[in-house]
């Protein structure tokens, strides 16, 4: 087997003059918290401690990688701490979620998970990664104060993980999957994103191996966050498509629990009887699907965004974005943090990025961030 693991050469990203902007106020008299024009409340968190990636995934990133950010530019250990308290403290967030590139990249992980803990001792910490390392890291994650972890994981055979990721670490993955189990880090959601032509032959399989291993399966639409620009809404595997493709020997019924701001619908799973029409055996557990294209959830969002060198995006597919950390180092103090932060997620998008219409629309155009720059 042949892998391309992309030429040593970096590609830069396309440079962003909003950085060093300050929002537009938002109007006196608004109630304390990081509220948007349309009546939303973001009390999830996801803060990127990293923007390096030890993966080159076709849907993310190009083959060669990206120039990463200097580190000076990089948010601190020190840094996190103060930007989580305020937002818990002064904001209302509720969860918080560290993410990348991938988290596990970065040396001081543990001990940033340690101090979030002792200054939080009920938050709800999880973390995404692709899970390459974690065997070595789970436990001390656990220890730390970590609550739970999703991994990303798009196929379960070498050959295929591989031209996805284009590098050869499906066992590497499999077994950080097992550690995180076996440290009390459960229950584990994997992410899964279906390409047609390429593992849209999986969807059944994951979910039985997902069920069979106690994990909690979801798979994500395609987003268009590559950094090659090649997203095509005519060749993304669309929410619909999944569950036929469940259907060959699932049944799926929704989940009656209420969605609550979440991203995935849920639905319960039984397996399908080819002998008896319309007859299905126990429930098993759940899948998840998050239709971020063809059925958004936008009207309920409920989630901020903080890149890895302090910069707040109110929403995954907006082109601007709101300098934090600037102002942090230039001394402000933790009221005038957050009312910047206030301010950032005031100016929130109705949907996608956009005022009006959103990811299907013929004018939509494609951010120059990609999800490693911007964190999950």
């Amino acid at each position: 087997m042949t892998v391309q693991l992309g030429l040593p050469v970096l590609r830069k990203e396309v440079p962003r003059t909003s950085l060093l902007q300050a929002p537009p106020q938002r109007p006196a008299g608004q109630p304390s918290g990081l509220f948007d024009r349309f009546g939303r409340r973001a009390t999830d968190m996801r803060l990127s401690v990293t923007d390096k990636c030890n993966l080159r995934c076709t849907y993310c990133m190009p083959a060669e990688g990206l120039e990463w950010l200097p580190q000076p530019a990089v948010i601190t250990a020190a840094e996190i701490v103060r930007i989580v308290g305020i937002g818990v403290g002064h904001l209302g967030v509720r969860e918080l979620r560290l993410t990348g590139g991938e988290p596990l990249v970065r040396g001081d992980l543990v001990e940033i998970v340690r101090a979030l803990r002792g200054r939080h001792p009920d938050l709800p910490i999880s973390m995404t990664t692709n899970a390459v390392g974690l065997d070595r890291k789970a436990q001390a994650l656990k220890d730390a104060g970590l609550t739970r972890i999703n991994v990303s994981l798009d196929s379960l055979h070498e050959e295929t993980f591989a031209k996805i990721t284009r590098r050869p670490y499906l066992n590497r993955v499999l077994a950080g999957v097992q550690a995180a189990s076996a440290a009390g880090l459960g229950p584990v959601k994997i992410n899964a994103v279906l390409m047609r032509g390429i593992n849209d032959g999986e969807a059944a399989g994951l979910l039985a191996w997902a069920l069979g291993s106690g994990h909690e399966l979801r798979f994500i639409e395609q987003m268009p966050l590559d950094a090659d620009h090649g997203w095509s809404r005519r060749e993304m595997i669309t929410a619909a498509e999944i569950r036929e493709l469940l259907a060959t020997e699932f049944v799926l019924s929704r989940d009656p629990g209420e969605r609550d701001g979440a991203p995935a619908e849920r639905f319960r799973v039984q397996r399908r009887n080819p002998l008896t029409e319309g007859t299905a055996g126990p429930v098993l557990g759940t899948v998840g699907i998050i239709a971020s294209v063809t059925e958004p959830f936008c009207s309920d969002c409920r989630r901020t965004r903080i890149t890895a060198e302090g910069t707040i995006m109110s929403c995954l597919f907006s082109r601007q974005e709101f300098d934090l950390l600037g102002l942090l180092r230039a001394g402000a103090s933790d009221d005038e943090l957050a009312r910047r932060w206030e301010d950032a997620m005031w100016a929130k998008p109705k949907a996608h990025g956009r005022e009006q219409t959103g990811l299907d629309a013929d004018d939509f155009v494609q951010p120059d961030r990609t999800m490693s720059a911007i964190g999950g």
